[in-house]
């Protein structure tokens, strides 16, 4: 069953379970709280979605047992600016983790309750950090976030993989690292797209030969803001992405050994904002705006 999150004068739901049409819930009423949202679904089939509270500048969480539950809805993080650019991801227990930025301190924040409740911590706060952060989970429930520094166009990458936390810079040839997206394959490699503002080309990262490679997979035009990366059961990558000289909807992957390229909606000004996913039969969905 898909699910989506989204604003719409406030934090709404949506759920499509093969039916004859979608549902859609107001879940948060407050008036212009619901931007950069973020939504998962657990290994209980419970729904957990991350945002933003304009009007309060705080992160705030709301779960569902089920699609016909009522939510249940509380603050994470309310010291000072923070809860934009929200990514959410849930572990093999269950547990939820949320990458976001503070913006009165710019850096790159991270919220978790494995422990029982709600802890917070700053992960980076080298210059102004933490813009479009994008988190993902391995199979050892290590934590893996993208992100931009960009007071140094570079993109970043964070992890808790060896046991405490450690910070690198991926890509620094321009400026780069906007718009990231992350996904983690079936072997725990990690993949990552995101924009190259320099050269306005699609980019992707990833470590699966062992270290770290970069490469530029689209340059035709002005392309790979708003993109989003999804991972299939065979390990085959799928991207989606923004044109902006048409504002059209564009789609990557190497899922036939090489990289292929296809334009997926042309009509009218498209995609300026999206998020995919992909169900275990190898199905691509795509939302977009």
């Amino acid at each position: 069953n898909i699910h989506v999150s989204f604003y719409d004068s406030g934090l709404t739901y949506g759920y499509y379970d093969g039916g004859s049409s979608w549902d859609f819930t107001l879940i948060d009423t407050v008036e212009n709280v619901g931007g950069s949202t973020n939504i998962v679904v657990d290994n209980s089939d419970t729904i957990h979605i991350s945002y933003h509270d304009h009007v309060n500048k705080s992160l705030k969480y709301a779960t569902l047992a089920s699609p016909e539950d009522s939510s249940y809805i509380e603050i994470i993080d309310s010291l000072g600016d923070v809860g934009k650019f929200t990514s959410i991801a849930t572990d093999s227990n269950d547990n939820t983790h949320i990458s976001y930025y503070d913006g009165t301190n710019s850096a790159l924040k991270y919220a978790t309750d494995k422990s029982g409740s709600w802890v917070h911590a700053t992960l980076d706060s080298a210059g102004y950090v933490g813009y479009y952060t994008s988190i993902a989970i391995d199979s050892n429930d290590a934590v893996h976030i993208s992100y931009y520094d960009s007071t140094n166009g570079d993109l970043k990458y964070a992890t808790d993989k060896s046991g405490s936390w450690v910070i690198s810079t991926l890509d620094s040839t321009g400026f780069v690292g906007t718009y990231t997206s992350i996904a983690i394959d079936s072997n725990d490699d990690v993949h990552i797209s995101y924009s190259d503002n320099s050269n306005s080309d699609l980019k992707y990262a990833t470590d699966k030969s062992g270290s770290w490679v970069t490469s530029t997979l689209d340059s035709t035009g002005f392309v790979g803001c708003h993109n989003s990366i999804a991972i299939d059961s065979n390990d085959a990558v799928h991207i989606s992405y923004l044109e902006w000289d048409n504002l059209d909807l564009k789609y990557a992957t190497d899922n036939r050994g090489s990289w292929v390229y296809s334009m997926l909606d042309f009509w009218g000004f498209v995609a300026y904002d999206h998020a995919s996913a992909i169900e275990s039969n190898a199905t691509f969905f795509l939302c977009y705006m």
